[in-house]
């Protein structure tokens, strides 16, 4: 892992890089259309006025670096005007974008996104469960920020690891918000003087979730707000490529130090739950085109309750319907639909093998061709 400058041609990628720049001027050096996802967390805008103290008189380590003020909303909206084009240029035609921020600013952005022709598909409330006080007592305490998840337009097929996230929460549906910690502990990052090496760093677990459920290995991510590096350290964990982008020498040291001791998970490990709408679909009638069932052979249901006749074009006729492996499988049922890959079966050797054990060695061998 290196840091560069700029890429180094209009057709090349600076794969598992810092750029050193300017964000904006980064992402227009790239070639179009080339990123499978971007993950960026700009400065926030927090306008804040006057220091922060603890109720003994601590001071507060808050946001209150050069990089995160503006002069004003215009500014900043003219900022956010700029680099979420030059983004927009880079995303592939079914790439995504992920934006997190806080109240201060994550409207703006979301309006901007919109603004630019972004399809927005979800905003997750990434609930903090351990934040930090509101210590004057004048507003709620700040428990969370919100990340917009994008895709390039509408209708892009943008990645989506469903199974693989219905994983990660133990077999239940992944919802929009999400409890998970700050940075603490041995995940925060210091400097040379013990302090925190940068003021929002994000914690590894938002990044794995985002990751895993928006990408697949040997995709692209870009980072242009890079920081220490988070997206790039998680990145190269679960086998994908990435690019940072960090103007601030301080930041760009300590990212390299922390991605020159990450190691990419092995391959076994980076292999997550596939969802069954990303299948290559496969007609029931190839099956019979193929051999691997033949015309006039039987068909039992799984429960023991009904067979139906196999005829050449792929249809089955049984007692008084004719129809497809699914409409025959509900009729019979009486049921309103019916999933015929997993309901039917057919008899080998005296047993019964459901039909979808065909349909998977057909995916088998589409996967095994060479593109």
């Amino acid at each position: 892992m290196t840091t560069k400058t700029k890429a180094k041609s209009a057709t090349a990628l600076p794969l598992n890089t810092i750029l050193d720049g300017d964000c904006i001027e980064m992402m227009n050096s790239l070639p179009a259309n080339s990123i499978d996802l971007i993950f960026a967390d700009p400065p926030y805008n927090l306008q804040l006025r006057g220091d922060l103290h603890r109720p003994d008189n601590s001071k507060v380590d808050a946001v209150d670096d050069h990089w995160d003020q503006f002069a004003s909303f215009k500014a900043y909206d003219k900022f956010t005007r700029e680099w979420l084009k030059a983004a927009r240029r880079l995303l592939k035609p079914n790439g995504a974008i992920w934006v997190i921020g806080s109240y201060h600013n994550i409207f703006r952005l979301g309006a901007e996104l919109q603004n630019q022709g972004f399809w927005i598909l979800n905003d997750v409330v990434w609930r903090k469960s351990n934040p930090m006080p509101n210590f004057r007592g004048k507003r709620f305490t700040n428990a969370h920020e919100t990340m917009i998840w994008a895709s390039k337009e509408e209708g892009a097929k943008y990645t989506f690891n469903y199974e693989a996230l219905k994983a990660l929460n133990e077999g239940v549906q992944m919802r929009s918000d999400w409890v998970l910690p700050i940075c603490t502990g041995h995940e925060r990052l210091k400097d040379e003087n013990g302090d925190k090496a940068h003021p929002t760093q994000k914690p590894e677990s938002l990044l794995h979730r985002v990751l895993v459920g928006s990408t697949n290995p040997g995709d692209v991510v870009l980072d242009p707000f890079f920081g220490t590096g988070t997206t790039g350290a998680v990145a190269k964990m679960l086998g994908r490529e990435f690019i940072g982008i960090e103007r601030e020498e301080a930041y760009r040291k300590v990212a390299e130090k922390r991605l020159s001791k990450v190691r990419k998970y092995d391959r076994e490990a980076l292999t997550v739950s596939a969802s069954k709408r990303a299948e290559p679909r496969v007609p029931f009638g190839q099956l019979v085109e193929r051999g691997m069932l033949r015309p006039g052979e039987n068909l039992y249901s799984v429960n023991g309750r009904h067979k139906a006749k196999l005829r050449a074009d792929g249809t089955l006729i049984g007692d008084d319907v004719k129809g497809s492996i699914h409409q025959v499988g509900a009729h019979l049922e009486g049921a309103p639909s019916c999933n015929g890959w997993t309901y039917w079966a057919f008899k080998k050797d005296g047993k019964k093998i459901p039909i979808d054990i065909l349909r998977q060695q057909i995916r088998a061998e589409m996967a095994d061709r060479p593109n």
